[in-house]
């Protein structure tokens, strides 16, 4: 790409106006930018035509349901209208990313500062690429860690839980004793404590890439400055790096809330899925829109099968608006706006 400027050398002497610049682009500018506009719209076309395929399938069920679709509990599409709904199954989505997500927080923060100030130049490269490979392991190894090795290491924690903090409603668990001889630890299991913490898992990669990458570009002249006035490196990372990234770390957050909130096979194999609004964290049984499409899909009816493309439409929108929430954070925030020059 070329830049000519235009304008005769009497306008250029004593001339207060700007000089006019002119692109010239060859073709090697010209094929990126095409394939760059191409590829993204590209993008836009298969998510348009993904959210239209799920409302032109889903379109009956939610003609049949009406709002009633977002506030039943039940799910029996196939006795009609007042019988099916994703008030249950939405929650408990919204509960496992949520708890997915507490848990992801702190584990992320502390790998992306690590990695972006404390690890030695010579091991930094091994560690982002060891970080972004957890996030290419497969869904359904990290549901059999959960069911066959998280959860029987957990139960004792959640049993503490409900004993101490029973008190608060989502650590409340009906039925639990701990001083009755009969009591068991089945009331423990197959809850969304215990899904949300293996699905952190997955999510942290995400997470801790957004916000290493956000920390990773405050700038060297305040960090000189800060040290410069007699600051530790903890306290030069409290006064520069967190704030300046402060719109990465919630951007991060946000995204990989919207990737909790999809995730399928891990929350399959992992709760027992009930379809009643279940508050409770710590108890056995939990619901999720993307394993109740799993446990339903293969011998769903006509009509059921419409049912649960509302309610994977209801999920995508959902995690679309998360999504979008996120990026408009992270292009707000200094960082965002500094990677975008």
């Amino acid at each position: 790409m070329g830049v000519t400027t235009a304008g005769t050398g009497a306008d250029l002497v004593g001339s207060d106006t700007p000089r006019a610049l002119t692109r010239t682009l060859d073709r090697s500018d010209r094929l990126f930018r095409g394939t760059s506009r191409g590829s993204g719209l590209i993008i836009l076309l298969i998510m348009s035509f993904i959210g239209t395929f799920l409302t032109v399938r889903g379109f009956s069920a939610l003609k049949t349901a009406g709002w009633s679709f977002f506030t039943t509990q039940q799910w029996f599409p196939d006795a009609g209208h007042g019988h099916f709904g994703i008030a249950a199954v939405m929650l408990g989505t919204i509960l496992i990313g949520l708890t997915a997500i507490c848990f992801a927080i702190p584990l992320a923060i502390g790998t992306a500062l690590y990695i972006s100030e404390y690890v030695p130049p010579r091991l930094k490269r091994t560690l982002v690429t060891t970080v972004d490979l957890m996030a290419a392991v497969p869904s359904v190894v990290y549901g059999l860690w959960g069911f066959f090795l998280l959860e029987p290491h957990v139960l004792g924690l959640a049993q503490w839980l409900s004993t101490y903090l029973g008190w608060i409603p989502i650590f409340h668990v009906d039925g639990a004793n701990p001083n009755s001889p009969l009591h068991s630890l089945s009331v423990y299991t197959s809850s969304t404590f215990i899904a949300g913490m293996c699905v952190s898992l997955m999510v942290t990669p995400i997470v801790s890439s957004v916000m290493r990458e956000a920390f990773s570009q405050a700038p060297s002249g305040e960090r000189e400055a800060a040290y410069a006035l007699g600051g530790t490196r903890w306290g030069m990372i409290r006064t520069v790096v967190i704030p300046f990234g402060r719109g990465g770390m919630i951007g991060g957050t946000m995204l990989g809330l919207g990737r909790a909130l999809g995730e399928t096979i891990t929350v399959y194999m992992i709760i027992s899925l009930v379809f009643a609004i279940q508050p409770h964290l710590l108890q056995n049984g939990g619901s999720s829109v993307s394993a109740l499409i799993a446990l339903r899909y293969g011998d769903a009816s006509f009509f059921g099968t419409s049912a649960l493309m509302a309610a994977g439409l209801a999920l995508f929108v959902l995690t679309m608006i998360v999504n979008f929430i996120a990026s408009s954070i992270v292009a707000r925030s200094r960082s965002g706006a500094e990677s975008e020059v």
